[in-house]
């Protein structure tokens, strides 16, 4: 492609709007350009990458034994009524009606979808297993959406769907589409791990996150220094030493104007802040709890993972109780204990026990010490609900947690049968007996991977593309436009590629450095420059995008470029 043809508007400054480095650049070389909030083009540029990483997945999902189909974007309420999901999914599933008043939804995600293909064509055991997979457009109406490709509203995702006869053939797919996964990013030239996981608004008993690791990634997960054990923060468990418990002494009142923080309240009683209980009060939505406040305790330098809490309630999701809510319960705001509250209360488990403890006295300016958590909580229910801090011990062998932060790529869930009952997914087993399938399903966000490489694969210059994912592999810049010039250009232009090599051939009449820096945003990772000084001693430069480069006769350029093409990693 010649240059002065191609359409990639590059900005010389960085757009206001980008806040993370691959929003920055992408806007910046071309390869992206906003519509609206959420939602954006794929210039060509941006295309060419997107398609190859296509091409990747394709080609995994493929070898792991799926097959491909194509799902409509527009959802029937109907099938997510008869799921449950209709209500339940929030605000984020965008809602409409057409001119014949028949309510529908953009498909943020298809397991209603494929659940009713399959529910339609499955009869026998025969059948089974089944593993259905597309590449497509989702829409989620973010309340926030940020980051450009990272967080949009519309975006490109892979999501597969299998469907078994036993839990144990899910369990051997699980594992099948784990490894794809990873050979999948390993392919990508990504630096990433997986990681246990919530399970969130899909649903299911087991899932793993696949993330890249990047210091932008929204994402905590905590990871072991010694042995494989990783796990996003709503879902880590990690050992913490106690405090050395003391003798159980009588409940005592203290006065404590002013202190509500736990550092305010330890500095004035001169005690560490892990003898403190912090109580939270939060409304609960969704399930048997729907409506009511619990009161939710950790030690007072640890902090509520509230997923882990909304897990523990069986609810939909909890949300911080106004002082109106707090009140009712018996409660003080900012002096709040969970002793003597109308209300349940959770604990952490590393309360389970305790001795000794300070806490809120449910009147203003005012905690209690020697709060006995069996004795003064007697009916506190236990549950791991604590955000892993690094430095906590390991739940799986004698190391260390680390936090880093990631960025998710993929989610595969083992569902069992949380769609296929509602959703009818039926067959005749082998005994004749009519039985319910059993589900899988995997997802990768295919055009946040985009946003992904770049966030792990940029300089100071601009963008650095892994060679097999550059929208180029070569970019030719001609040095001026002698007849020398362009007759030398034209032929490597040709030669190159006869050789299977895409190149973007800078032929426009600018400036040299212009002309490197585009090439240096853009990411093209090999650089040919073809100019009159070079040709008089019959070479022309070539090299790596950052590297210094070589000189080399032109005809022995496409041999170069061919090993040069062996290198995966950006």
């Amino acid at each position: 492609m010649r240059f002065s043809a191609f359409f990639a508007p590059t900005l010389r400054d960085d757009p206001a709007e980008a806040e993370v480095v691959s929003h920055r650049l992408l806007l910046r070389a071309g390869f992206i350009r906003r519509v609206t909030s959420g939602v954006y083009d794929f210039l060509p540029l941006g295309l060419k990458v997107l398609r190859r990483i296509e091409t990747v997945v394709r080609e995994e999902m493929d070898r792991a034994g799926a097959q491909e189909l194509l799902m409509p974007l527009v959802q029937p309420a109907e099938l997510w009524q008869a799921s449950g999901r209709w209500l339940k999914y929030g605000p984020e599933l965008l809602r409409f009606h057409d001119r014949h008043d028949h309510e529908s939804c953009l498909g943020p995600t298809h397991e209603e979808v494929i659940c009713d293909m399959v529910a339609r064509e499955l009869k026998s055991y025969r059948q089974l297993p089944l593993n259905l997979y597309q590449i497509q457009t989702k829409f989620r109406d973010e309340v926030r959406p940020r980051f450009g490709l990272m967080r949009g509203r519309e975006f490109i995702m892979k999501d597969a769907y299998s469907f078994h006869a036993d839990e144990a053939d899910l369990a051997r797919e699980y594992d099948n589409m784990f490894e794809a996964y990873s050979r999948i990013f390993t392919r990508l030239g990504l630096k990433f791990r997986a990681v246990e996981a919530d399970t969130g608004s899909i649903g299911g008993n087991v899932s793993h996150e696949f993330h890249v690791l990047a210091d932008s990634g929204e994402d905590v997960i905590a990871h072991c220094d010694t042995c494989n054990y990783a796990a996003n923060v709503e879902k880590a468990r990690g050992r913490r030493s106690l405090p050395q418990q003391g003798a159980s002494i009588v409940l005592a009142e203290v006065a404590t104007p002013g202190a509500s923080a736990v550092g305010d309240v330890a500095n004035m009683l001169g005690i560490e802040a892990d003898r403190l209980v912090k109580t939270l009060m939060y409304a609960v939505s969704g399930g048997p709890h729907d409506g009511t406040v619990v009161a939710a305790c950790v030690r007072g330098d640890d902090e509520v993972q509230e997923i882990k809490l909304a897990h523990a309630l069986n609810a939909d999701g909890v949300t911080l109780a106004d002082a109106d809510a707090i009140k009712a319960v018996g409660g003080v705001p900012g002096f709040v204990g969970p002793q003597g509250l109308k209300a349940k209360v959770y604990a952490d488990v590393m309360l389970q026990g305790a001795t000794g403890l300070v806490a809120g006295a449910n009147r203003s300016n005012a905690h209690v010490t020697g709060l006995d958590m069996a004795r003064d909580v007697p009916d506190a229910i236990y549950h791991d609900l604590r955000n892993v801090r690094a430095g906590d011990g390991c739940p799986q062998c004698d190391g260390r947690l680390e936090l880093s932060r990631g960025i998710e790529v993929g989610h595969v869930f083992a569902l069992g049968r949380r769609y296929a009952e509602p959703m009818k997914v039926e067959f005749q087993d082998a005994t004749g007996q009519r039985a319910v399938a059993t589900m899988g399903c995997y997802g990768i966000g295919v055009s946040r991977l985009v946003a992904a490489i770049v966030e792990q694969c940029h300089d100071e210059a601009g963008i650095r593309w892994p060679v097999h994912l550059a929208p180029f592999q070569v970019s030719l810049v001609s040095l001026g436009t002698s007849e020398a010039v362009l007759l030398v250009s034209r032929q490597l232009y040709t030669a190159l590629g006869e050789a299977g090599f895409e190149v973007l051939w800078d032929e426009r009449n600018e400036r040299p450095g212009v002309k490197f820096k585009d090439a240096e945003l853009m990411g093209i990772p090999i650089k040919v420059v073809v100019g009159e000084r070079g040709l008089a001693e019959g070479m022309v430069e070539i090299g790596l995008r950052g590297d210094k480069p070589s000189s080399l006769p032109p005809e022995d350029v496409p041999g170069w470029v061919a090993s040069a093409m062996s290198g995966a990693a950006c």
